[in-house]
């Protein structure tokens, strides 16, 4: 009777002792929860320059709610075909980098900066294959509360080890006197002899 006793008595401790053992390992194995910590994106920056006499005037500007759409990007040519592009600058954000001093005639007023401070805005209306991930983006710009329609063009661009598309260029020309903009009458007082007076635009976008 004792025998069994102790022979019960062994196989409880040793139950008990493989029952903490599988507890320890598997909270050992146990994933650990990682706490992630929201990054804080720096603000989009478009480059802009503008033709004037002649001489040109480079500068920059943050980008406000820009919005791109791309249903397909695939390894695809016409990966970028269906897609939609719209954002928003604000005149009030445009620095000179080459010259500081520079800066308050890019917000003479007039010129980009309406009565009622509206933020130049652009939306995408259909878009056209013209190359190997190179589009022509037809849109609607406003400048100061005036819609005009545009033209601008993008470039996907694609890693080495890529098959899609991950980022794309979008870059272009207006021509200010589409909406009655004399840049060296508004600034210096006096109107320049010359056919237009062209707005360039600049911005790299990420994709993915």
């Amino acid at each position: 009777m004792k025998s069994v006793k102790r022979v019960m008595f062994i196989v409880g401790v040793v139950s008990t002792i493989a029952l903490m053992s599988g507890y320890v390992t598997n909270k050992t194995k146990a994933p650990k929860k990682v706490s992630k910590k929201e990054k804080v994106e720096a603000k989009k920056k478009i480059n802009l320059f503008v033709t004037h006499g002649h001489c040109s005037t480079p500068f920059e500007g943050v980008v406000e709610n820009i919005d791109i759409y791309t249903p397909m990007l695939t390894f695809k040519e016409n990966s970028l075909g269906n897609m939609s592009v719209s954002f928003e600058v604000d005149p009030d954000s445009f620095y000179v980098n080459r010259a500081e001093e520079l800066t308050p005639r890019i917000k003479t007023p007039g010129v980009f900066v309406g009565m009622n401070n509206e933020k130049i805005t652009f939306k995408s209306t259909n878009v056209y294959m013209m190359g190997v991930d190179w589009y022509q983006v037809n849109g609607k710009m406003t400048i100061k509360g005036e819609e005009r329609e545009v033209k601008l063009f993008a470039t996907g661009i694609r890693g080495p080890y890529e098959s899609g598309v991950s980022s794309m260029v979008l870059q272009g020309q207006v021509n200010l006197f589409d909406w009655g903009i004399d840049y060296d009458k508004l600034v210096n007082g006096k109107s320049e002899d010359i056919a237009t007076k062209w707005l360039y635009l600049h911005m790299k976008i990420e994709l993915c």
